[in-house]
């Protein structure tokens, strides 16, 4: 049997970037069960708002002009790498809009996950991850088309998470989706057991 020691170990640092306009969301009813879920059993969350923090998501020209450099490309946005490099899992609660990641989250991305952060260039692999700290990543986001329709156009925001963001992070990093379809015309019990979904599933993350 496992000590404490042991216990301790599975435990992980999981960073939840949360990114929905409304407080009274289904967005926000699952931001507060994966919070629940990993605290339950010993994680430690540190839950950052994207709407609630007024952060921006436009990348400036002046930002721009300076990506390149990792002296200076982290200026006002120093909070959020902090975040990000301490962090053992990153966890994403999102609707997404036209098959993609709100606007909001996606300037999250464009300003946050820089070079000399996320990743370096050159090299046989072009991109050099720089996010080995984090070992598993989780989604749990929301679709207002139909799962067939999803197939059809090859579910790009996963396939962005898969053959990116992945990539980027710790070798062996874990991927965990948790999608639920047809949103515009889910009941109650269908929301429900979407909710008891995510708990079951964020109650196992080791």
């Amino acid at each position: 049997m496992p000590d404490v020691h042991d216990r301790a170990k599975d435990h992980m640092r999981v960073l939840l970037i949360y990114c929905h306009p409304r407080a009274d969301s289904f967005c926000a009813a699952l931001r507060d069960a994966a919070v629940s879920a990993l605290e339950s059993t010993g994680h430690g969350v540190e839950a950052r708002d994207l709407y609630a923090e007024g952060f921006s998501p436009a990348l400036s020209a002046e930002e721009r002009g300076r990506y390149y450099d990792e002296d200076t490309n982290r200026d006002e946005i120093e909070s959020h790498v902090a975040s990000l490099q301490r962090a053992d899992a990153l966890l994403l609660v999102y609707p997404t809009w036209w098959f993609g990641l709100p606007a909001m989250l996606k300037g999250w991305l464009d300003r946050v996950w820089v070079p000399g952060v996320a990743f370096r260039l050159g090299g046989r692999r072009v991109l050099q991850p720089q996010l080995s700290n984090i070992r598993r990543i989780g989604v749990i986001t929301t679709y207002g088309s139909p799962r067939w329709l999803l197939w059809l156009v090859g579910w790009p925001d996963w396939r962005l998470f898969k053959y990116g963001l992945k990539t980027l992070c710790a070798r062996n990093c874990r991927l965990e989706w948790l999608g639920l379809p047809n949103m515009d015309h889910c009941t109650a019990l269908q929301r429900n057991r979407f909710l008891a979904k995510v708990r079951r599933r964020l109650a196992r993350w080791r």
